[in-house]
């Protein structure tokens, strides 16, 4: 096959920090390595209008953030955004989307079909609870613009099988969905022994103190007000433990609050905002994973990087986070039970698990590599 000129339509990207971003760079990059030529259309966020990330080629389109501040990360995109669609999805043999429920990704859709493209549609979550009004409006949508992006697809690719569900359950055709399992940098995140000292000694966290790292936004859905509840519980049961929260978000001034409520500051660390070039220095510091969510699961890139570096993982059994946990290497609890989370973090934390063993079923299992392999299988199969 020779070059093929890919468009791929994202509500966020690089620098901007997330799931989708990671899966959209991660897959892009190898991309250009099999000789595709790559452009990537997303919203301008303080960033160019254009750039390149990686040797990725990126354009951005002019958009209302307004749901951002809000921890909603929906773009709008202003009629002056409507030729940088039109002329990439114009000059492309394929067209990729990230996310039903986006109105870039309805765009992108209509246009493909206007112009005779193949149009395939990767949807990463569940349904999100926000806890508030904005669950009915996200209803709304996915049964306006979510449903309308899912039929304008030649493919959809889910990252789980409880994804798989989700967009099924939205009027998806059976034969048109695939689940794909996400990946992750297996060069990147590994177990690095000599790391582990290093950096309990910058956290001010000694030797003998398990600790349980939980990296996530600062938002309801992630479930971290959870955390927190259960470390009160944990913290009864074995002294010894520290809880290092990575991240930021709308929810950190009430996360703080909560802290100090319950008088878990020697027992909890907010580091705030961490690199993504520096998280696996924390996973390697790191006795256990936990992942406290609540809802909007597809399948938790952490999650996946923690396993890669070694780590057991503690969840909370929400969307596909099932589908990669492995018998003897963690546990699934019910979500916000914060005593069922204390339970399984205190018997965790008591226990040595074989990273190695941990490590080389994920080498099997969730190569980026693999990913892309069948991601451009896809592609052929559509062309």
């Amino acid at each position: 096959m020779g070059q093929m000129r890919l468009c791929v339509v994202t509500n966020v990207f690089l620098p901007s920090v997330g799931g989708i971003q990671i899966v959209t760079y991660e897959q892009c990059k190898r991309l250009l390595q099999k000789s595709f030529d790559v452009k990537v259309v997303t919203n301008r966020m303080q960033s160019p209008r254009e750039y390149v990330v990686d040797g990725i080629s990126v354009e951005c389109y002019e958009s209302m953030n307004t749901g951002f501040r809000l921890g909603i990360p929906y773009t709008i995109p202003t009629v002056a955004s409507f030729p940088v669609f039109t002329r990439n999805v114009k000059d492309s043999e394929i067209v990729h989307a990230h996310g039903h429920p986006y109105l870039t990704s309805l765009i992108a859709g209509k246009l493909a079909k206007y112009y005779e493209k193949p149009f395939v549609l990767t949807q990463h979550n569940t349904f999100i609870d926000y806890n508030n009004i904005f669950n009915q409006v996200e209803k709304v949508n996915d049964l306006t613009v979510g449903k309308e992006t899912l039929r304008q697809a030649d493919k959809i690719v889910v990252v789980s099988n409880a994804t798989k569900g989700y967009v099924l359950s939205l009027g998806a055709k059976h034969s048109r969905v695939e689940v794909l399992h996400n990946g992750v940098d297996l060069d990147r995140f590994r177990p690095l022994f000599r790391v582990r000292e290093e950096m309990r000694k910058k956290l001010g966290i000694s030797k003998d103190v398990k600790i349980v790292l939980t990296v996530r936004r600062l938002v309801y859905k992630n479930g971290v007000d959870t955390l927190i509840d259960a470390a009160k519980f944990a913290v009864r049961k074995k002294q010894n433990i520290v809880f290092i929260v990575v991240g930021k978000g709308p929810d950190m001034a009430s996360v703080q609050k909560q802290i100090e409520h319950m008088g878990l500051e020697k027992n909890i660390k907010l580091t705030g905002f961490v690199a993504d070039k520096d998280l696996h220095l924390y996973y390697n510091a790191a006795d256990l994973f936990v992942l406290p969510s609540k809802s909007g699961e597809g399948l938790p890139l952490v999650a996946l990087e923690a396993m890669a570096c070694g780590l057991p993982v503690v969840a909370t059994n929400v969307g596909g986070i099932g589908e990669i946990m492995m018998k003897d290497f963690g546990k699934l609890v019910p979500a916000n039970n914060p005593e069922a989370l204390a339970e399984a973090i205190v018997e965790f934390t008591g226990v040595n698990i074989g990273s190695e063993e941990l490590r080389s079923v994920v080498e099997e299992k969730f190569s980026w590599e693999s990913n892309v392999a069948r991601l451009i299988d896809i592609y052929e199969e559509l062309i």
